[in-house]
């Protein structure tokens, strides 16, 4: 048995940045990662996947990119470099290997079991990420036997994937980037796409990051949206970690000669049934783009930012006219289903009442218990919480209240 003021649970950007956090309060801590400093962006993401913020929006509490390339966007072996260089400026208390098997109250502090023994430690931070598990709907269950699936912690490139058609499930940022770069390899990709968030990646001259940064968007609270749950569950923006591709939405992809279909509905009998509202869900995505680069243009005339250039119009979706509603799953024209459905924290070794009807942890923006956070979650506290840029206000934050906590317990 090991005993410890505070026991950081995941060492990623949230981790780390309470790590230095918390170095600086005097607290005494240790983080435990079930693999290496960036495990998840060293063994779970695809070859190709850059961040889609620029590089000079990597800001960690006391760490920020200082390369020769602020306007460029990280491959990930450049977010790992990054991040490992971050726990050893600061020669953070890490234990690597370390996987958490429970955490259970005990007195007036917690009981962590890890195949490496047991910690009884004041407060526990849970930095272990938002995408530890891929999501993946019911019917997957369904599909026909033979037929690959794919998920997003699985997917590396198209090298992998059987010759011939390939069903992406899910239009964010990682379903249009992956049906890209399989359009590209030769495959004969179809898109099945709900609800999405189509996004240039400049607009009048800067990056659409640098407008939600400026802007506030990115700083907007709990208490400035009107449903939490909702915005907590907003897709990512259609982008891509690139400069030289100006959208990476439905148009490109059907330039591509990607068919779009809407979103997946069933699977009966082998065959796949789509949503008949494409239509809607594309015009509903041009209205949010169209109103939110409005309001950049708003907050540009407000402020007085010199040297944009004119407002832009961006043409809207073209859709075909009469979308697939169905696609036969036992032709053979489809090899593969790839299942850009997105992802969803692990949280199953916490033995505590803390989660609501749905299994969603509860939380006031971090703290979920008396010496119990959670920290890199979407909109935790703000707009920006899952972000690398967005992790370390957050942790602030917490990490006073872990100081507090802990001298008051001493005393």
């Amino acid at each position: 048995m090991r005993h410890i003021d505070t026991l950081v649970i995941g060492a990623g950007q949230a981790g780390l940045a309470m790590s230095h956090c918390l170095s600086q309060r005097g607290v005494a801590h240790v983080v435990i990662e079930r693999g290496e400093v960036a495990n998840s962006w060293a063994t779970e993401r695809w070859d190709s996947l850059r961040l889609l913020t620029p590089n000079w929006q990597s800001r960690l509490p006391g760490y920020a990119y200082e390369g020769d390339d602020p306007d460029g966007f990280m491959s990930m072996t450049d977010v790992v470099s990054y991040l490992r260089g971050y726990a050893a400026q600061g020669t953070m208390p890490i234990e690597s290997r370390t996987r958490v098997l429970s955490v259970i109250a005990e007195g007036q502090g917690y009981r962590v079991s890890t195949n490496r023994g047991d910690w009884l430690c004041r407060n526990v931070v849970m930095a272990n990420g938002a995408c530890a598990v891929a999501s993946t709907p019911k019917m997957a269950a369904a599909l026909p036997v033979g037929l690959a699936q794919v998920t997003l912690l699985a997917y590396r490139a198209p090298r992998q994937l059987r010759k011939g058609g390939v069903l992406v499930v899910g239009a964010s940022a990682s379903g249009v980037q992956i049906a890209s770069e399989l359009a590209q390899a030769g495959h004969a990709v179809t898109i099945s796409a709900g609800h999405h968030i189509r996004m240039p990646r400049n607009y009048r001259g800067r990056d659409i990051q640098w407008w939600m940064d400026r802007s506030g968007v990115q700083d907007q609270g709990i208490g400035d949206v009107d449903n939490i749950t909702r915005a907590r569950s907003v897709p990512s923006l259609q982008l891509v970690g690139d400069a030289n591709i100006p959208l990476m939405d439905f148009n490109h992809l059907q330039g591509l000669g990607c068919t779009i279909t809407g979103r997946l509905a069933a699977v009966r009998d082998g065959v796949a049934l789509f949503s008949g509202g494409l239509a809607n869900a594309c015009a509903l995505s041009d209205l949010k783009m169209r109103r939110l680069l409005r309001s950049f243009d708003a907050f540009a005339q407000e402020t007085g930012v010199a040297g944009l250039s004119p407002p832009e119009h961006i043409c809207a979706t073209a859709l075909p006219q009469r979308p697939d509603l169905s696609l036969d799953l036992t032709s053979g024209a489809i090899r593969t289903v790839v299942w850009a459905t997105g992802f969803r924290p692990d949280f199953s070794w916490l033995k505590m009442p803390v989660f609501d009807r749905k299994g969603q942890l509860l939380h006031d923006e971090g703290r979920v218990a008396d010496g119990l956070y959670v920290l890199g979650q979407p909109f935790l506290r703000k707009r920006k919480s899952a972000l690398i840029d967005g992790v370390g206000d957050d942790a602030i934050i917490l990490s006073d209240q872990i100081a507090r906590r802990s001298h008051q317990m001493v005393a």
